[in-house]
């Protein structure tokens, strides 16, 4: 393990992949190997090889027509014993692998553009975060949530121990905490792109970013530790099994290993970008890189490459150019350099550089405290003194490339030399200079266009508008506007600030009459028996008293404007509407009732409850009904129930527009527009429930218990996800028990019959949420309900 102490040193290189290698994560089968991917659209299976310390490529998978830029591992289910692989792609998708098959099982499609993090979670959730901003919550082969809240590219995602917590670190330099599909907090200290994040333990947690730290988190929300050693962008972190050490990967040319909190070994390799590392459980440290080989590296002398194998190693690295723009090595200076003589004495520390001049090169050495000896890591290209062939290339800097092209970006401005290597990604060419000249990032397209017309698209890689992929966390794959959040489907709610999290989500169930005849089963020798749920009907808000409310509505009535007070007769209209509605009279509603009811509900909010209250008990009516909720007119009247539902509202109208939500639920024409519009209206119920009313708690789980009654008939699982959503999100702050009572039933009645739905409650942590309700005394249907959900989980 880390602790150990030894000094890493190469176990093995393996060639396979054509391309950079992206990612890389420890395998769970077989045993001790690990799965890489790459630019060059394939990702490999590596396992162990006993004879000769090395690895040997299982098989190669192929599912992507573009770069695959995440890998993690889905672990083991009765129907897939050995775990799946997941993979993540520049084409958008996510592809699923069983571990023998090279073609994919299932591919996951609905992020906006490249996938590049991917963590796995229990109960089989996978989570997946894209330059479209937004992440995603899988279960199998269905999206279940989106989380949206991010400004820019979502770089890197892990699910958390604790079941329902997840995190995201996006180029927007913030890093998100997701409670069941809600950001609970935002950190924020990190002053670039965040690329990556570890879990230490369930209450803390590690990120890396291209502003060259690693900080160490709680999960309040609070700095620990802020790391420096990296000299530039931070790619990859990984930490050791059982314990807080841990390794990291990035844009200067290291591996670096951190024990007790200090860099205690920097392992330099012969490429400019080092993507991706993992630890696997013996230890070993596998990193990918930018020259596609991927090596590992060990503590364990049994393991160590051979002398011959190490010494083929430092010749490629001592052979590396090294450019000092980049500023791994500081500001060099040619000529104020000493020359090999500088070498004879000893580092102070493991990892520490030394420049020296030979022959008019200037060559970089790296001291390594395990073999008390300086290691050449590369030459440095294009500092002054530096001499160079020119074979038939052109100069610039000291560095030669195939073209040097100038570019007037506006005619009165200055003019900018722009290099290129027919080697080189265009985009990422383009982007480079655009930053290097503090140009305006709107150029991208232009830029990389005159690369490509004016090389004659002379490329090495097969180059494409999308694959951009400048992987430097700032450019152009961030705006948030590439995916056009307009297009975003209604059903897919779950997107990260609180969008998906509507209220209106769960069908409540609305009936004041709480599933009566319990005490039939209180007797201690009878088996209680499940009469709570899957409930059949909604739950409507029935009682009333006429007189009353007609009273209420006359007086207000007397306070109104000119313009919204109602005559006599508009009095007389309502009275024989509320008395047809509420079954006093056989007449069918009229027209002219319901013209007058619409002009009384939009009367101003200070006096607009009584009329909302006959609203909510005439829609019980078929014809009421279907008036307000058919195709012709359910636009303003949903319009003007989400109004009632701000949160700086009156509670009265809070609570008479959820109980009217909830109402609507007994006839066709108002389910299906419930359906409909369910996306937008759980939305704004659900802040309804940072009030303390417990009127307005019952109203809202009632009204998520009517979305759960409809879900449980057309089972659609993106609903269900939404609506479990709710139902953890509002448990955490609603203290009364028939609120509680209610949500319960809609949990039931959502997770039976669905093993897709009892996994998703799962991983949100829905069962840990409800347990305390198993005890409740009274009333005893809270505490017969609660178990027969937990039996269900």
């Amino acid at each position: 393990m880390a602790g150990e102490g030894g000094a890493y040193r190469l176990r093995c290189s393996l060639v396979g992949h054509g391309q950079d290698v992206r990612g890389l994560t420890r395998g769970l089968f077989p045993q001790g190997g690990f799965v890489s991917v790459s630019r060059d659209r394939t990702a490999r299976l590596w396992a162990p090889d006993g004879l000769n310390r090395g690895f040997t490529e299982m098989h190669c998978m192929s599912g992507h027509s573009d770069f695959v830029s995440c890998v993690c591992i889905i672990p083991p289910s009765d129907l897939y014993p050995r775990g799946l692989i997941a993979t993540g792609g520049n084409d958008h998708n996510i592809c699923i692998f069983t571990v023998d098959n090279p073609a994919p099982l299932y591919v996951l499609k609905g992020h906006k553009n490249t996938v590049c993090s991917l963590s796995s979670g229990k109960f089989g959730t996978l989570l997946s975060g894209s330059w479209d901003t937004t992440a995603k919550v899988w279960l199998n082969d269905r999206c279940m949530m989106t989380l949206q809240g991010h400004t820019a590219a979502i770089w890197a995602v892990k699910i958390l121990p604790e079941q329902g917590l997840m995190l995201t670190g996006s180029a927007d330099k913030t890093i998100k905490l997701w409670k069941a599909g809600r950001c609970e907090r935002t950190f924020t200290g990190h002053e670039d792109c965040v690329r990556g994040l570890a879990i230490l333990s369930e209450m803390e947690f590690l990120s890396c970013a291209n502003d060259a730290s690693v900080r160490r988190w709680q999960i309040s929300g609070k700095c620990l530790q802020v790391y420096y050693g990296h000299t530039n962008y931070i790619y990859s972190i990984s930490v050791f099994p059982q314990c807080k050490d841990f390794v990291t990967t990035g844009e200067d040319r290291s591996l670096r290993i951190w024990k007790q909190g200090e860099c205690a070994q920097t392992i330099r390799l012969p490429a400019q970008s080092v993507w991706c590392c993992c630890v696997l459980d013996n230890g070993d440290i596998v990193v990918g890189a930018s020259d596609g080989i991927i090596r590992v590296f060990t503590e364990s002398l049994e393991r160590t490459a051979s002398a011959e194998e190490i010494q083929a190693f430092e010749n490629e690295l001592s052979q590396a150019s090294i450019d000092p723009k980049t500023g791994d090595l500081g500001d060099i200076n040619a000529d104020d350099l000493p020359g090999r003589e500088h070498l004879k004495d000893p580092g102070t520390r493991d990892g520490q550089t030394r420049l020296i001049k030979d022959n008019g090169k200037v060559e970089a050495y790296q001291w390594s405290v395990s073999e008390g000896r300086w290691i050449k890591i590369g030459d440095v290209v294009g500092s002054s003194g530096a001499t160079q062939q020119t074979s038939g290339k052109v100069l610039f800097e000291g560095k030669e490339y195939d073209y040097v092209f100038t570019i007037d970006v506006n005619e009165s401005g200055p003019s900018f030399k722009l290099p290129y290597n027919i080697t080189d990604d265009p985009w990422l060419t383009a982007y480079n200079f655009l930053q290097k000249n503090d140009l305006n990032p709107m150029f991208l397209d232009q830029v990389a266009k005159f690369i490509m017309d004016n090389t004659k698209g002379q490329t090495l890689l097969s180059t494409s508008a999308q694959f951009s992929d400048p992987f430097t966390g700032a450019g152009r794959y961030v705006p948030g506007s590439s995916s056009g959040s307009s297009t975003i489907p209604a059903a897919d709610p779950f997107t990260g600030a609180g969008r998906y999290v509507p209220g209106s989500a769960s069908n409540a169930v609305g009936g004041v009459d709480p599933y009566t005849g319990m005490g039939a089963y209180q007797s201690a020798a009878a088996k209680v028996e499940n009469i709570y749920f899957p409930k059949k009907d909604a739950v409507t808000f029935d009682q009333a008293n006429p007189t009353q409310i007609l009273g209420k509505l006359k007086e207000l009535n007397g306070s109104a404007t000119e313009e919204h007070k109602l005559t006599e007769d508009d009095l007389i209209i309502l009275e024989k509407l509320l008395s047809a509605t509420c079954n006093t009279s056989a007449e069918t509603p009229t027209a002219q009732q319901l013209q007058t009811l619409w002009r009384a509900v939009n009367w101003p909010e200070d006096i607009v409850f009584p009329a909302l209250d006959i609203l909510r008990l005439s829609l019980r009516h078929p014809t009421v009904n279907e008036n307000f909720c058919s195709e012709k007119d359910h636009v303003q009247f949903i319009v003007l129930l989400l109004k009632f539902l701000n949160p700086k509202g009156k509670q009265a109208n809070q609570l008479l527009a959820l109980r009217a939500l909830s109402n609507c639920f007994v006839s066709q024409a108002g389910q299906k527009l419930m359906m409909e519009r369910r996306d937008e209206i759980m939305t704004q119920a659900i802040e309804t429930k940072s009030g303390n009313n417990k009127n307005v708690h019952i109203a809202l789980a009632t009204l998520t218990l009517n979305y759960a009654v409809c879900l449980h008939k057309v089972n659609n699982i993106e609903g269900k996800a939404q609506c479990l959503s709710v139902i953890s999100t509002v448990m955490e702050v609603v203290q009364d028990l028939e609120a509680i009572f209610r949500l319960l039933v809609a949990l039931g009645t959502l997770i039976s019959d669905d093993t897709n739905a009892v996994q998703l409650a799962k991983s949100l942590g829905v069962d840990s949420q409800i347990k305390k309700y198993a005890s409740v005394s009274e009333p005893a249907k809270v505490k017969e309900c609660c178990r027969f959900v937990l039996n269900l989980l």
